[in-house]
């Protein structure tokens, strides 16, 4: 189940642990990338719309992103594709994503939408912190209007409805390194 780990750096966190944070985002659409090579293929080859989540274990702020982007896949209008990263666990294809937010420092949790390649829309740590899942949503909506042509949601409503957001807090899941 965890044999795709980060191929140089194993994960700071206990897998099983986060597991729910993962779920979080798949069970809507998003497609985890486990290596530097699954990150370059997936920015440089969609064709569309890519949203980027860098998941990550901070509890207040990765609290508030998992929801918003999983609402925000609601929408009538969605990215061609979903991909996302877990900052801490697969630690180099995380870093290599972050090469393509030029201009940005790193932070975890984040967002980044790219069209055919470019970065068109980036929600950092700061972003995110001490605002609602519906705001951070009305925001991503809100470029997925500008850039998407892709027919929303992601899930059927009543399927969005049994989805269970991790209420895991991040401090109290223990280092593994």
């Amino acid at each position: 189940m965890f044999e795709n780990l980060s191929v140089q750096r194993g994960p700071m966190y206990d897998p099983q642990a986060v597991q729910p944070m993962r779920d979080e985002l798949t069970a809507v659409g998003f497609e985890e990338l486990h290596t530097p090579d699954a990150v370059d293929a997936a920015v440089r080859e969609t064709d569309g719309v890519l949203l980027v989540m860098v998941n990550s274990v901070c509890g207040c702020a990765a609290g508030s992103a998992r929801p918003a982007a999983t609402l925000a896949l609601q929408h009538t209008l969605i990215p061609d594709r979903m991909v996302t990263v877990f900052a801490g666990q697969e630690r180099d294809a995380t870093d290599r994503m972050r090469t393509y937010f030029t201009g940005y420092t790193p932070s975890s949790p984040s967002m980044a939408v790219f069209r055919n390649g470019t970065l068109e829309f980036m929600l950092q740590r700061h972003d995110i912190e001490g605002r609602t899942a519906e705001e951070i949503a009305a925001d991503l909506r809100h470029m997925f209007d500008v850039l998407c042509n892709r027919p929303g949601p992601s899930i059927p409503a009543e399927k969005y409805a049994d989805l269970e957001h991790a209420r895991i807090c991040g401090s109290r899941i223990p280092r593994i390194d």
